[in-house]
């Protein structure tokens, strides 16, 4: 059955005309003018970058290292990057105007795969994890003898972070003009940790330059332990923010608002510090309870005569850490390691 009448089955195809294809009207891309496609650029002249700091949405990066074009740019980040987050170490791909003029934005495409990555949470409870820097292999953990009061609970949580995240811990007592150090280092006198201490005003920074050199190291410490001080002595082209101790409170004030590379030059080879803002408290809820021994060395050498399946609880059947302590064989500090250790599993076990 048709449906033209035998005005509109014209001869001349008038009707025809009219109604062709060529002259139908298409709506536009309400969300564009170009069409949608799943074909990406692969951005192969993309170059190389560090990240050096982060700060509301815009990335400071190094451009061309080491090269007579070593330059910083400033680069946003692609749309397809919004869910992944980008820290300061990261190294990563760039493409539009990498020159680093005034008023230029790049823009970062990928980001590297990462050999390291340290985390923290909010609290042992917070299984959300939240990246505090990548690609750092040393981890610069900095306690002031006194003002503020050392905390070896929180230094064993950054030993923690450190040897589950496959980090290097070296241990860094500022302010021992004010107290004597030795009472709180015994507390690692079981671990194989390397630790440099201060005089105040003759701080060893030779000998911490060449820790340093060669590595990408991270500093993290309690608000006021006195980071920022270290970081603008080792670098004072840094001149970062000084804070004061509450008098009252006892406790330091936040100075350092973000986490920022730095260049040291060493006495062969150049290394990297990266400065964090200070912290009250380290979250260890990312972490795999199985991981936590790994940070006590003395306690772990001592699992190896455990039995099968031990949880190393403080009231887990011949265990054989347990035993060991309660015999003396880790000596006075035995203890308080043991009760460190024990402290951490059943918070992160809970």
């Amino acid at each position: 059955m048709s449906w033209l009448t035998d005005d509109d089955d014209s001869e001349d195809g008038s009707y025809a005309a009219k109604y062709a294809d060529y002259e139908a009207r298409t709506r536009p891309n309400p969300k564009g003018n170009r069409a949608r496609t799943k074909i990406r650029p692969d951005h192969s002249d993309a170059v190389d970058g560090r990240v050096l700091t982060v700060d509301r949405g815009r990335y400071s990066v190094l451009v061309a290292e080491g090269s007579p074009r070593e330059r910083e740019a400033t680069a946003s980040r692609a749309s397809e990057l919004r869910s992944h987050a980008i820290v300061t170490g990261d190294r990563v791909d760039l493409v539009g105007d990498t020159s680093g003029d005034d008023g230029t934005l790049a823009r970062i495409v990928r980001i590297q795969p990462r050999t390291t990555v340290l985390r923290r949470s909010a609290d042992d409870s917070d299984e959300v994890e939240r990246i505090i820097v990548a690609n750092a292999d040393q981890m610069l953990i900095v306690v002031a003898a006194a003002d503020p009061e050392p905390r070896p609970r929180l230094v064993d949580r950054y030993l923690v972070a450190a040897f589950d995240a496959g980090i290097t811990p070296i241990l860094c007592m500022t302010k021992t003009d004010l107290a004597d150090p030795a009472p709180f280092l015994a507390n690692f006198a079981g671990l194989d940790l390397t630790i440099v201490t201060s005089a105040h005003d003759d701080f060893p920074l030779e000998r911490l330059r060449e820790l340093l050199a060669g590595h990408t190291t991270v500093a993290v410490g309690h608000s006021g332990v006195g980071k920022s001080t270290l970081v603008n002595a080792l670098v004072p082209e840094a001149n970062r923010a000084i804070g004061r101790v509450n008098a009252v409170t006892g406790r330091g004030r936040h100075t350092s608002s973000s986490s920022v590379s730095y260049r040291i030059d060493g006495p062969e080879n150049s290394g990297w510090i990266i400065d964090t803002p200070g912290v009250r408290s380290f979250g260890l809820g990312h972490v795999n309870v199985d991981n936590v021994l790994k940070s006590f060395t003395d306690l772990a050498e001592l699992a190896k005569d455990c039995p099968r399946g031990c949880t190393h609880f403080a009231d887990a059947p011949d265990c054989a850490i347990n035993e060991a302590v309660a015999a003396g064989e880790l000596g006075a500090s035995g203890a308080l390691r043991l009760d460190s250790f024990h402290r951490l599993l059943a918070s992160l076990a809970s």
